[in-house]
């Protein structure tokens, strides 16, 4: 378990053309610290598992404008301030592969259960089914999916303990404890750390066992405001 102060050394290490997962739900639990550090270190050709393809100038918005991002796996790729996605995908810069929002969840969770594969309702009959085994249960058509697994999980948490335990605030848990199980490695930044038994573990929600690093970030340099909802 490693725990320290500095972004860079949390993310010391992840190569080129590694599989990336980004938490967060918009603004909500994205680590940007983490993806700034990320953006510094100089790790490229990545692919990136986040539900959308990210907002506005920064955090993973950024990652995409620098062309370091191969391929995104995402269910929302299109809002108003995905400017940097949309600029790079219509030139043919980056591969998207789009995922129901259900199916996203489920994937990521699956990896971390050990759960070899699931059939689903969500896609039957759409483009997103297209070459996916499909099957009738009880009348009902499903597609199958598989898990989705990463080398590395960047995730944003309000606490842990020295062993990793952690907790999140409000909506900013979103897809974080999901990730942190599917991935091999799990960076973690949270504004607190504090020292084991502190936590009650009837509110812990990652057990340490899936934590690998933990930075902790001073809410005062975060560049999200905390008043935004979940953070």
């Amino acid at each position: 378990m490693l725990i320290t102060e500095d972004v860079r050394e949390a993310v010391d290490g992840i190569p080129d053309g590694a599989t990336v997962m980004i938490g967060g739900f918009g603004t909500a639990g994205q680590p940007v610290e983490l993806i700034d550090a990320l953006i510094e270190q100089g790790a490229t050709d990545l692919t990136v598992v986040n539900n959308n393809a990210g907002n506005g100038d920064v955090g993973l918005a950024q990652l995409i404008a620098q062309g370091r991002v191969r391929k995104i796996i995402c269910s929302f790729p299109r809002q108003k301030d995905s400017w940097h996605f949309d600029e790079r995908y219509r030139a043919g810069e980056i591969e998207l592969e789009v995922v129901p929002q259900g199916n996203l969840a489920e994937r990521i969770r699956a990896a971390g259960a050990g759960i070899g594969a699931f059939f689903t309702p969500t896609g039957y009959g759409t483009l997103l089914a297209e070459g996916k085994e499909t099957r009738t249960i009880d009348g009902r058509n499903y597609v199958l999916e598989y898990p989705l697994r990463a080398d590395v999980a960047l995730v944003k948490a309000l606490r842990a303990d020295r062993v990793g335990n952690l907790v999140y605030r409000k909506t900013a848990r979103n897809f974080g404890p999901i990730m942190a199980a599917a991935a091999t490695t799990t960076v973690v930044q949270v504004s607190e750390v504090v020292d084991v038994g502190t936590i009650d573990p009837e509110v812990v929600i990652t057990p340490g066992i899936y934590v690998d690093r933990v930075v902790r970030v001073s809410r005062t340099v975060a560049r999200v405001p905390e008043q935004e909802v979940g953070q």
